[in-house]
């Protein structure tokens, strides 16, 4: 393995391809962490594959856009060429889908959005990539999107290496237009994004080769299969974006990858009520991509700083108050509803009847409340998750109560049952936020950002 490079110190290969090997660096002037990609020897004799190289790293030097691989430096050493850039600490799509299988849909929708605001800044700079698949498609332990390797990627601003009537691509992933070789243009890379949605939320590619046909085949003459009927879950907005995506004639597709932006952006409006990058780290913890410290460094606003530079309050937190002053708005009703039947019962006289819950001698009742929620046994017996709304039975006596919930420590409160009616329950609660419970990490969890720490509802869970 190489040493040195310019001025940047090897330090581990990483990955390795048919055209190239990947290194992790050191680029000692900065201190900085960088990747290095080098043309292998055995494709450096072919003199096309030279200018393409030469020609991605032209083309990635003037692009700045936080969903795209950043370079920085291009170096010819020895006869060898070497691309220095961006060294993203994460997991790419293809190897998080052969994890997984597919994805939540609103993950899944979080990271096409985000590569198609990448495919939005190339298009507008005449730049179309050709190869959108999941294994150039990188997710950071930051929860950020980025798009990489334009090795066959099309900028008007050079010559077209690629000859009339020839398809380059890779073959599950190309557009109609693409498998027969005619000239591309911004669509073709909207096609092949619509594949990728696809495969991240039903888990299998909408057009694959079997006995009868191939893939390009498929691709060309048949309909793919409807997403929802390989996964009911998926939400019929978002299945329409993929089926639009898909559509054989480009002027059927979105008209541009800003139309798509815009189209995903309304669904998750609706879908994700929290910060999407948040969303994605919260994904791969749960996926063992990242450690738990490693996810509560990148969502806990004290850890950049206190919370001076906290972002501000998420959207789940706003729902949270919004969904309290409405539950407390009911509540008022229903009183003031009840007070009314009771001034206006005596005038009609009329006899009505109670029901009351039978109590046991020697059995009281309490009522359960858990902040922003949790898991909770009695004695060792799981009672179920919160909010519980029915007060619950026991015996008179001691009893152990037990809130669980995965971002915090487990709390335990012990209480005396003495013959409490369901009326005068008292309520055993832990508010696990403003109690400053502390975190599995061992962080206290300031009150204004407990909810943002909450993990988002539960979605279906879940490739080269």
């Amino acid at each position: 393995m190489l040493e040195r490079i310019g001025n940047c110190r090897i330090v581990e290969e990483v990955a390795s391809g048919g055209m190239a090997v990947v290194y992790r660096a050191i680029q000692e002037p900065l201190g900085r962490t960088v990747a290095i990609k080098a043309l292998k020897s055995s494709a450096a004799s072919e003199e096309h594959v030279i200018t393409r190289f030469e020609r991605e790293a032209k083309s990635l030097a003037t692009l700045q856009h936080e969903n795209i691989i950043h370079v920085y430096d291009f170096h010819r050493e020895r006869g060898a060429l070497f691309i220095v850039m961006e060294y993203v600490q994460g997991i790419d799509l293809y190897d998080l889908l052969e994890k997984c299988g597919r994805l939540p849909y609103d993950v899944a929708a979080i990271i096409a959005m985000q590569v198609a605001r990448a495919l939005d800044y190339v298009h507008y700079r005449s730049i179309v990539h050709r190869d959108i698949k999941p294994a150039n498609v990188m997710l950071s332990r930051q929860g950020g999107v980025k798009v990489m390797d334009f090795g066959i990627a099309r900028d008007t601003s050079f010559g077209d290496l690629t000859e009339a009537g020839t398809g380059i691509g890779t073959p599950a992933y190309m557009s109609p237009e693409q498998v027969l070789g005619d000239k591309l243009d911004a669509r073709s890379d909207i096609f092949s994004l619509g594949v990728v949605l696809y495969q991240m939320v039903t888990g299998k590619k909408p057009f694959v080769e079997d006995e009868k046909r191939s893939a390009m085949h498929k691709i060309r003459l048949e309909k793919h299969v409807g997403a929802r009927k390989l996964n009911p879950d998926i939400p019929r907005e978002l299945e329409r974006v993929i089926d639009k995506c898909l559509e054989k004639q480009p002027r059927d597709r979105w008209r541009s990858a800003q139309h798509m932006v815009m189209a995903l952006e309304r669904f998750l409006a609706r879908h994700v009520e929290m910060n999407h990058h948040a969303r994605l780290v919260l994904f791969l913890r749960a996926q063992n991509v990242i450690t738990q410290l490693e996810a509560e460094e990148y969502l806990n606003p004290s850890g950049l700083g206190g919370a001076s530079n906290a972002a501000p309050t998420n959207m789940q937190a706003r729902h949270t108050v919004r969904a309290g002053m409405v539950a407390h708005g009911v509540t008022f009703g229903v009183l003031a509803l009840m007070l009314g039947l009771i001034h206006v019962a005596p005038l009609g006289a009329t006899p009505h009847t109670s029901v009351t819950i039978n109590q046991t001698v020697g059995r009281g009742f309490i009522r359960l409340h858990a902040y922003p929620w949790a898991k909770v046994s009695i004695d060792g017996k799981p009672q179920g998750e919160t909010p519980i709304d029915k007060p619950i039975e026991l015996a008179d006596g001691k009893h152990t109560v037990k809130f669980e919930h995965p971002w915090y420590v487990p709390v335990e409160r012990t209480i005396e049952v003495n013959g409490a009616t369901p009326d005068t329950a008292p309520v055993v609660s832990v508010d696990f936020p403003k109690e400053k419970i502390t975190t599995l990490a061992g962080k206290t969890v300031p009150p204004e950002i407990g909810d943002a720490l909450a993990p988002p509802e539960p979605a279906p869970g879940g490739g080269k």
